[in-house]
Protein backbone atom coordinates (compact mmCIF):
# COMPACT_ATOMS: atom_id res chain seq x y z
CA UNK A 1 0.00 0.00 0.00
CA UNK A 2 1.71 3.36 -0.67
CA UNK A 3 2.19 5.90 1.12
CA UNK A 4 0.77 9.41 -0.02
CA UNK A 5 1.14 12.76 1.74
CA UNK A 6 1.22 16.76 0.28
CA UNK A 7 3.49 19.53 0.94
CA UNK A 8 3.28 23.10 -0.16
CA UNK A 9 6.90 24.93 -1.34
CA UNK A 10 6.45 28.45 -1.06
CA UNK A 11 9.70 29.22 -3.08
CA UNK A 12 12.41 28.03 -4.94
CA UNK A 13 14.79 28.07 -1.93
CA UNK A 14 12.14 25.64 -0.27
CA UNK A 15 12.09 23.58 -3.29
CA UNK A 16 16.09 23.21 -3.05
CA UNK A 17 15.74 22.35 0.39
CA UNK A 18 13.79 19.29 -0.07
CA UNK A 19 15.68 18.04 -2.65
CA UNK A 20 18.74 18.44 -0.79
CA UNK A 21 16.87 16.17 2.23
CA UNK A 22 15.73 13.50 -0.12
CA UNK A 23 19.11 13.70 -1.70
CA UNK A 24 20.70 12.69 1.61
CA UNK A 25 18.09 9.11 1.25
CA UNK A 26 18.29 8.16 -1.78
CA UNK A 27 20.41 5.20 -2.55
CA UNK A 28 21.38 2.69 -5.34
CA UNK A 29 18.31 1.41 -6.39
CA UNK A 30 15.91 4.12 -5.63
CA UNK A 31 13.51 5.77 -8.81
CA UNK A 32 12.22 9.43 -7.92
CA UNK A 33 9.31 10.23 -10.53
CA UNK A 34 8.80 13.64 -11.16
CA UNK A 35 5.60 14.40 -12.85
CA UNK A 36 3.70 17.74 -13.80
CA UNK A 37 3.02 20.47 -16.60
CA UNK A 38 5.67 22.06 -18.12
CA UNK A 39 7.56 24.85 -15.76
CA UNK A 40 6.33 23.18 -12.63
CA UNK A 41 9.81 22.37 -10.99
CA UNK A 42 10.40 19.05 -12.10
CA UNK A 43 13.88 19.33 -13.30
CA UNK A 44 14.71 22.03 -10.74
CA UNK A 45 14.35 19.47 -8.10
CA UNK A 46 15.92 17.20 -9.84
CA UNK A 47 19.13 18.84 -10.54
CA UNK A 48 18.86 19.88 -6.48
CA UNK A 49 19.17 16.15 -5.88
CA UNK A 50 22.12 15.73 -8.62
CA UNK A 51 24.04 18.74 -7.07
CA UNK A 52 23.93 18.06 -3.41
CA UNK A 53 24.62 14.26 -3.92
CA UNK A 54 27.59 15.57 -6.13
CA UNK A 55 28.66 17.83 -3.42
CA UNK A 56 28.83 15.18 -1.10
CA UNK A 57 31.84 13.51 -2.26
CA UNK A 58 33.28 16.72 -3.23
CA UNK A 59 31.91 17.05 -7.31
CA UNK A 60 30.79 20.32 -8.65
CA UNK A 61 29.35 19.65 -12.12
CA UNK A 62 27.17 21.45 -14.87
CA UNK A 63 23.56 19.46 -14.75
CA UNK A 64 21.99 20.19 -18.14
CA UNK A 65 18.91 19.50 -18.54
CA UNK A 66 18.49 16.63 -20.46
CA UNK A 67 16.21 17.28 -22.84
CA UNK A 68 17.57 16.41 -25.70
CA UNK A 69 20.13 13.79 -24.95
CA UNK A 70 17.32 11.97 -22.82
CA UNK A 71 19.21 10.75 -20.33
CA UNK A 72 22.14 12.60 -18.12
CA UNK A 73 24.44 10.16 -15.75
CA UNK A 74 26.72 10.89 -13.24
CA UNK A 75 29.48 9.85 -10.85
CA UNK A 76 29.15 10.26 -6.96
CA UNK A 77 31.75 8.04 -6.03
CA UNK A 78 30.48 4.77 -6.62
CA UNK A 79 27.20 6.10 -6.82
CA UNK A 80 25.54 6.40 -10.54
CA UNK A 81 23.23 8.71 -10.80
CA UNK A 82 20.53 8.79 -13.65
CA UNK A 83 18.54 12.12 -14.80
CA UNK A 84 16.09 11.09 -17.51
CA UNK A 85 13.82 13.02 -19.38
CA UNK A 86 11.38 10.85 -21.46
CA UNK A 87 8.83 14.04 -23.03
CA UNK A 88 10.16 13.69 -26.55
CA UNK A 89 9.81 9.47 -26.60
CA UNK A 90 6.71 7.74 -28.25
CA UNK A 91 7.26 4.11 -27.29
CA UNK A 92 8.39 2.28 -23.82
CA UNK A 93 10.83 0.43 -26.43
CA UNK A 94 12.50 3.43 -26.65
CA UNK A 95 13.02 3.48 -23.09
CA UNK A 96 14.14 -0.48 -23.58
CA UNK A 97 17.14 1.12 -25.68
CA UNK A 98 18.86 3.61 -23.78
CA UNK A 99 19.17 0.74 -20.53
CA UNK A 100 16.53 2.88 -18.26
CA UNK A 101 14.58 -0.05 -16.70
CA UNK A 102 18.16 -1.55 -16.07
CA UNK A 103 19.96 1.58 -14.47
CA UNK A 104 16.22 0.95 -12.08
CA UNK A 105 18.53 -1.53 -10.02
CA UNK A 106 21.73 -0.30 -10.08
CA UNK A 107 21.42 3.62 -9.51
CA UNK A 108 19.52 7.07 -8.40
CA UNK A 109 17.16 6.84 -11.52
CA UNK A 110 15.08 10.42 -11.58
CA UNK A 111 12.75 10.58 -14.04
CA UNK A 112 10.64 13.15 -15.69
CA UNK A 113 7.45 12.44 -17.21
CA UNK A 114 7.34 9.13 -16.39
CA UNK A 115 3.97 8.62 -17.94
CA UNK A 116 5.89 7.30 -20.53
CA UNK A 117 7.08 4.62 -18.88
CA UNK A 118 3.85 2.37 -19.22
CA UNK A 119 3.79 -0.74 -17.37
CA UNK A 120 7.65 -0.34 -17.14
CA UNK A 121 7.57 1.68 -13.28
CA UNK A 122 9.84 -0.03 -10.70
CA UNK A 123 7.69 -1.76 -7.55
CA UNK A 124 9.73 0.36 -5.29
CA UNK A 125 9.59 4.19 -6.57
CA UNK A 126 8.88 7.87 -5.16
CA UNK A 127 6.51 9.50 -7.08
CA UNK A 128 6.90 13.74 -6.81
CA UNK A 129 3.51 15.11 -8.61
CA UNK A 130 4.22 19.07 -8.76
CA UNK A 131 1.56 21.38 -9.26
CA UNK A 132 1.33 24.84 -10.33
CA UNK A 133 -1.77 26.51 -6.96
CA UNK A 134 -4.05 28.75 -8.54
CA UNK A 135 -2.56 31.91 -7.01
CA UNK A 136 0.75 31.33 -8.98
CA UNK A 137 2.61 31.46 -6.52
CA UNK A 138 5.01 28.15 -4.85
CA UNK A 139 4.05 24.34 -5.75
CA UNK A 140 1.80 21.72 -4.71
CA UNK A 141 3.90 18.73 -4.38
CA UNK A 142 2.01 15.23 -3.80
CA UNK A 143 4.22 12.60 -2.36
CA UNK A 144 3.47 8.94 -3.37
CA UNK A 145 5.55 6.44 -2.09
CA UNK A 146 5.99 2.40 -3.20
CA UNK A 147 7.74 0.22 -1.38
CA UNK A 148 9.69 0.33 1.99
CA UNK A 149 11.63 4.14 2.05
CA UNK A 150 13.44 3.85 5.41
CA UNK A 151 13.91 7.73 6.72
CA UNK A 152 11.96 9.17 3.87
CA UNK A 153 9.06 10.44 4.96
CA UNK A 154 9.66 12.31 8.38
CA UNK A 155 11.70 15.01 6.75
CA UNK A 156 9.31 15.57 3.40
CA UNK A 157 6.46 15.58 5.34
CA UNK A 158 8.04 17.92 8.43
CA UNK A 159 7.22 21.89 6.13
CA UNK A 160 8.91 23.75 9.69
CA UNK A 161 12.00 21.49 7.99
CA UNK A 162 11.87 23.82 5.19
Amino acid sequence: MPTEFQVFLASETDATALAERLSDVLSAGDTVLLSGPVGAGKSHLARGIIRHKLAQVGLVEDIPSPTFTLVQTYEAGALEIWHADLYRLTSVDEIEELGLFDAFDTAVCLVEWPDRLGDGLPDRRLELALDLPKSGDGRDLRCTAFGDWPGLHDPLQRQDAL
